[in-house]
C-alpha cells in the first residue's frame, strides 16, 4: 500500500490506554470488574427484576432453596419464616447495602480528598496540628466511630449512612494528606517551583497523577468498610429495622433460624462476602495497573 510518509511514526499510548492494557492483563481483576458490573446492574434494576414483592408474605413458610430435594424452583433461594422470597429480598436489599455504600463512599472520598489535598499543600503549625488530630481519630475503628455518631444523631437508615460517611472522611483525609505531603517534599517538585510553576499547576499535573494509587486503594478499602459497617449496624439493630431488606437486617432477623433454616442466614452472608471480595479484586487490579503506568 502506497504512503506519503517514509518514516513510520510510533503511536505512543495515552495514560488511560497504558492503564487499561495493564488492568486487562490481570485475569482476576477482569473477573472482579465483570462481577462488579453485574452487581451494579442488579442494584440499578432491582425494582423491576424481582420475581416477587420482597414484603409479600406467602403461605410457603421456610421453603428450602431449589437445589434442596424439598425445595421448589418457584422460590429459587427459598423463603423465610414469614413466607417472603429470599431472592427478591436480596435483590432489593442490594440498593440499601451496596448502592448506599457506593454513594456514601463517593461523598466521603470527594470531601476527604479535597481537605487532604489542601492540608497536604500547607506547612507549619496547621499541618502539624491536623496530622496529630487525624492520628487520634484514625486510632478509633470506623464501626465504633459510626456508633458514636449514631449515639448523637439517633437511629434510622439516613442517620446510619450519615454516621458512616462521617466516619470514613478522616481515612481519606489522612491518606491523601500523607501522600501529598510526601510528594511535595520531592526534588522534582522543588525543581518545578524554581522554574516558576504555581501550586495549581503542580497539583494538577504532578501531584494528583502520582497519588492516584493511594486514592484508588483507599476508595476500595473504604467501600468494603462501608458495606461491612452498614450490615454490622443493621445486624445489631442500630441501622435498618425490620422488615427492611438491607442485608445486615436480614441477617439479624434470621439469627434464631440458623439451625432450623440455615439458608435464611447463610445466603445474605454469602452476598455480603461476595460483594466485599469483588470490590477488593477490582481495587487491587486498579492499584496494580496504576503502579505499572507510573513505572
Amino acid at each position: 500500500m502506497l504512503t506519503n510518509s517514509i518514516y513510520q511514526e510510533e503511536q505512543i499510548p495515552t495514560q488511560f490506554e497504558r492503564f487499561w492494557r495493564s488492568y486487562r492483563s490481570n485475569n482476576m481483576a477482569m473477573f472482579g470488574l465483570w462481577c462488579l458490573g453485574f452487581l451494579l446492574l442488579i442494584t440499578i434494576t432491582s425494582p423491576w427484576i424481582t420475581p416477587y414483592d420482597p414484603q409479600e408474605q406467602t403461605r410457603h413458610l421456610l421453603v428450602p432453596p431449589s437445589w434442596n430435594p424439598a425445595g421448589s424452583v418457584e422460590f429459587f433461594l427459598g423463603t423465610d419464616d414469614l413466607g417472603r422470597d429470599i431472592l427478591s429480598r436480596l435483590i432489593v436489599g442490594s440498593q440499601l447495602t451496596f448502592g448506599a455504600a457506593i454513594i456514601i463512599t463517593f461523598i466521603a472520598a470527594v470531601i476527604g480528598c479535597i481537605i487532604g489535598i489542601l492540608a497536604g499543600m500547607t506547612k507549619g503549625l496547621l499541618s502539624s496540628t491536623l496530622n496529630h488530630l487525624l492520628d487520634t481519630v484514625m486510632s478509633i475503628p470506623s464501626l465504633l466511630l459510626a456508633i458514636i455518631f449514631v449515639a448523637f444523631l439517633g437511629f434510622g437508615e439516613f442517620n446510619i449512612l450519615l454516621a458512616i460517611c462521617l466516619a470514613l472522611i478522616p481515612r481519606f483525609i489522612r491518606s491523601v494528606y500523607i501522600a501529598v505531603h510526601t510528594e511535595v517534599e520531592k526534588d522534582y517538585i522543588m525543581a518545578a517551583r524554581l522554574d516558576g510553576a504555581n501550586d495549581f499547576y503542580l497539583l494538577w499535573n504532578s501531584i494528583i497523577p502520582n497519588i492516584l494509587t493511594v486514592i484508588a486503594a483507599e476508595t476500595s478499602l473504604a467501600l468494603s468498610i462501608a458495606i461491612l459497617d452498614i450490615t454490622a449496624l443493621g445486624f445489631l439493630g442500630l441501622g435498618a429495622q425490620a422488615p427492611s431488606t438491607e442485608w445486615g437486617a436480614i441477617l439479624g432477623d434470621s439469627v434464631e433460624l440458623i439451625y432450623l433454616a440455615p439458608w435464611t442466614m447463610t445466603l445474605p452472608g454469602l452476598a455480603i462476602m461476595f460483594t466485599v471480595i469483588i470490590i477488593n479484586l477490582v481495587g487491587d487490579g486498579v492499584r496494580r495497573a496504576l503502579n505499572t503506568g507510573i513505572e
